[in-house]
């Protein structure tokens, strides 16, 4: 089955080289020249894949990052020309699952397209068990999470970073083992993604059940992180 590709991109000759590249590797690419075609063109195709540019004209790169992310797990690769560490660091924060700055070569376009699409269909084998402790409860056959009695509302990734760490309480996982087990990459590349992926997670369950229910996923500094259930 053919890979669709969802590209936003307002300039002409970067979506005609992406196009080139990504067509010549057996994709098909959609392309959309504005933030608010390229939210209408994400429902209406359902791609494997977006890559988003960030300075679009009508709404930026960022909302529709988060627009993106507000509905789907899609897996999003940021083309930019802002190569700054902060805007990378924003990127991945807001759950982008890759950066690239412009200018870029087009075989190391195709490697992490390639590359983000293999994770993504690692990733989407469902987790069976269910977890319960008296604080945390997570049914994974629904995808809810419950603190206490309170419904907390997950990404996909979100879900499968908390599935890893409840899978062994009180055990140190390092980010480059939560990477293979919550993104499916073995190689351990890009471990931010976790850092700011348990960021998200902390601040939900905070707002469910206070900063002791944040500090349920703990920080274990140089080593990784672990799920502690909070004392009574």
């Amino acid at each position: 089955m053919t890979s669709t590709v969802l590209l936003i991109e307002d300039a002409p000759d970067i979506r005609l080289a992406v196009r080139s590249v990504l067509g010549r590797a057996g994709m098909s690419v959609v392309e959309a020249e504005d933030g608010r075609s390229g939210l209408r063109a994400l429902f209406s195709t359902q791609p494997s894949l977006v890559i988003l540019d960030i300075g679009l004209p009508d709404l930026d790169g960022w909302e529709v990052l988060e627009r993106i992310r507000d509905v789907t797990e899609v897996p999003v690769l940021i083309l930019s020309a802002r190569g700054l560490e902060t805007d990378k660091v924003r990127g991945l924060r807001a759950g982008a699952d890759d950066y690239i700055t412009k200018p870029y070569g087009n075989q190391e376009l195709l490697a992490r397209v390639e590359a983000l699409m293999r994770r993504a269909d690692q990733r989407s084998e469902t987790v069976d068990e269910s977890f319960a402790d008296g604080f945390l409860a997570i049914d994974h056959q629904s995808g809810s999470v419950w603190v206490h009695d309170e419904l907390i509302e997950l990404t996909p990734i979100e879900l499968r970073l908390l599935a890893a760490l409840t899978r062994r309480p009180g055990v140190v996982s390092t980010p480059q083992q939560l990477l293979d087990t919550a993104w499916g990459d073995p190689t351990g590349s890009g471990v931010d993604r976790v850092k700011y992926a348990v960021l998200r997670v902390r601040r939900k369950l905070a707002e469910a059940g206070g900063e002791e229910a944040a500090a349920a996923l703990e920080t274990v500094r140089g080593f990784g992180y672990r799920y502690m259930r909070p004392a009574d």
